[in-house]
């Protein structure tokens, strides 16, 4: 089976059939370069030039599919040429040949060519001149320049200047892939930072919301069933306050009210906010001025600490500690292991995941798990100079 050549491209079929259109009328008219009694006219016969023409005209099909072979084969055509009466469009047709080897032809052959028809551009016109003691013998050279090194040294300056192009339009690419990639993960993680913030601020209120409803639906007792409720307005009170703040973060909207960071000074009321949903806890704090993202991420972990304390610890005291030495701030959340008595509320844990999240941005350690029949959660968060931020 036959291999499937690659077609000519349309505008090397144009270049071919107008070379040969005014290779033929300079014929019909009688235009040579040479007479028919020149010594290199071997050929002298009239219909003679026109094989070379149709030849390097052919050739020109080949200038983008195999340049290369169209040069070499151009190149025989075009010392057939010298030695008949010749053709001007048969000599045009050979430095367009030579230009598209330069451009078109392998980085080997584009690297060559240039060096190679420079030499015999020389060569052409020192030794002649040199061997006839003649001056003209130097225009031999200077045809060579003119059909060889010219359109080869041309070849290579556009050569060039198309890679250098095709080398910025991929870096273009690049830059603007690079550009796309961090876009998506600095969506990624905003998103992920908003769930975060998100889950910490209104997960505490509902999961209050959640325990006191059903101990009100549960217990037929109006005593009980009217303080639940005030533990429930109130939770659902101060969690639309915090709804209202994020969203208010997230529209950036100008001239409202800025967002208060909570800061570990607020830990005492989060303590009592928790000691009012039902927990006994015990707060101890010795730290001194850390930065603004540890202290966030101590207060956050220290509050989603109590929310599942309050969802999953079994009824005894709750000891919340932060300690600073050595530029760590250690934050130690312990809660009695086991079923409670009373109702649950469901999780999900993306609890954990947030606060292991906190931690490890501010490349800091976590670690919670169940220590006998206490369930410890404990971070431990750089406060040096120089840590990220």
């Amino acid at each position: 089976m036959a291999p499937n050549l690659p077609r000519p491209h349309r505008d090397d079929l144009r270049i071919a059939v107008g070379g040969l259109f005014g290779g033929l009328l300079l014929w019909a008219v009688g235009i040579f370069p040479r007479t028919a009694s020149d010594d290199l006219a071997v050929w002298p016969g009239y219909w003679v030039p026109l094989v070379p023409l149709a030849v390097m005209a052919g050739c020109e099909l080949l200038r983008r599919i195999r340049p290369g072979a169209g040069l070499l084969i151009g190149t025989a055509a075009m010392v057939a040429d010298l030695l008949t009466r010749g053709s001007v469009a048969t000599i045009v047709l050979y430095t367009d040949l030579m230009y598209a080897a330069v451009l078109y032809g392998t980085p080997a052959v584009a690297r060559r060519l240039p060096w190679i028809t420079g030499l015999l551009t020389v060569l052409g016109g020192v030794v002649p001149a040199a061997l006839w003691r003649d001056p003209q013998g130097m225009l031999i050279g200077v045809g060579v320049g003119v059909v060889a090194f010219a359109p080869a040294a041309t070849g290579w300056v556009v050569r060039n200047h198309r890679d250098a192009a095709e080398a910025a339009r991929l870096r273009a690419e690049q830059t603007a892939l690079l550009a796309e990639m961090d876009r998506a993960q600095a969506v990624a993680a905003e998103r992920a930072r908003v769930a975060r913030e998100l889950h910490d601020l209104v997960a505490n209120h509902l999961s209050a919301i959640a325990i006191h409803s059903t101990a009100a639906l549960s217990i037929d007792d109006p005593g009980t069933s009217r303080e639940a409720l005030g533990v429930i307005r109130e939770n659902s009170v101060e969690g639309l306050a915090e709804m209202r703040r994020l969203i208010g973060i997230l529209r950036d909207h100008a001239g409202g009210e800025p967002f208060a960071t909570p800061t570990l000074d607020s830990l005492a009321t989060l303590v009592d906010g928790a000691r009012g949903n039902g927990l006994d806890v015990t707060l101890d704090t010795d730290h001194g001025e850390v930065p603004a993202p540890v202290e966030l991420a101590a207060y956050r972990i220290v509050q989603e600490s109590l929310t599942n304390a309050l969802k999953h610890a079994g009824p005894g005291p709750v000891t919340v500690r932060l300690v600073q030495r050595d530029g760590v701030l250690d934050v130690r959340v312990s809660s009695p292991y086991g079923r409670a008595d009373g109702p649950r509320a469901p999780g999900s844990g993306a609890g954990l995941i947030g606060m292991r999240e906190r931690a490890v941005l501010l490349d800091g350690g976590f670690e919670a798990g169940p220590d006998g029949g206490v369930w410890t959660v404990r971070a431990t968060l750089p406060v040096a100079e120089g840590d990220p931020e």
